[in-house]
């Protein structure tokens, strides 16, 4: 008669099927919860007007954190709407509608701090970040609206969310060091996103001119 594996080896085997299992079930609770998508999309925006309150303080770290948490719930919406099966297409409007609003929202508070500090080429900046970042997202749903796979480009919605997070964390003041960094990062995405949205137009130019697809996309 074979002697039984040892208990560490049947502990080893077993963790990984009830991991799979709780995860599993985990899931269904969530399903079955009165939890939604628009949900989600919603508390991602309350995250950010309250980044924005504290940017507008100059509470920059606090900032970085609150508009990090808004963000993973602009992703986070999604993906539970597609896990769940919850989604709806208003859901999906409602949700793209947010993601524009609270990146504008946010950078609008980081346009007034510069305003209030007299850095008037920050502050242009800022409203060239705004604006292309508005257009990196018109070019692709325009694009989709025309038969066009359109997510081409350096400047993704969470490149955005990262350049902008580390220009508040590290910002003057954030109490991180002697950094200052909140300028340049803003500069960075003015950059990135003017360069992106024209990535996306010679994109869909090719596209509808029948010219072969781009080596790269995002």
């Amino acid at each position: 008669m074979a002697s039984p594996e040892p208990d560490g080896r049947r502990r080893r085997g077993g963790e990984p099927r009830a991991r799979g299992e709780l995860s599993e079930v985990m899931k269904d609770k969530l399903i079955e919860s009165r939890l939604t998508p628009n949900a989600i999309s919603l508390t991602g925006l309350v995250g950010n007007l309250i980044a924005a309150v504290l940017v507008w303080q100059e509470y920059f770290f606090l900032a970085g954190v609150a508009f990090i948490l808004g963000s993973v719930m602009d992703t986070l919406d999604g993906r539970y709407s597609r896990m769940s099966g919850k989604g709806t297409k208003f859901g999906a409007f409602l949700d793209s509608t947010l993601d524009r609003v609270e990146e504008g929202i946010v950078l609008t508070a980081v346009a007034y701090y510069f305003s209030t500090a007299g850095d008037d080429v920050a502050v242009a900046a800022t409203v060239v970040a705004v604006l292309a970042s508005l257009m990196v997202s018109y070019t692709r749903a325009r694009a989709e609206a025309l038969g066009v796979e359109c997510k081409v480009g350096i400047a993704s919605r969470a490149v955005r969310v990262v350049i902008l997070s580390i220009g508040l964390i590290f910002a003057k003041g954030a109490g991180i060091g002697d950094f200052e960094l909140l300028a340049p990062a803003v500069y960075v995405l003015a950059a990135l996103s003017v360069f992106t949205m024209f990535q996306r137009i010679f994109h869909v130019r090719r596209q509808l001119s029948g010219g072969p697809p781009p080596a790269t996309s995002v």
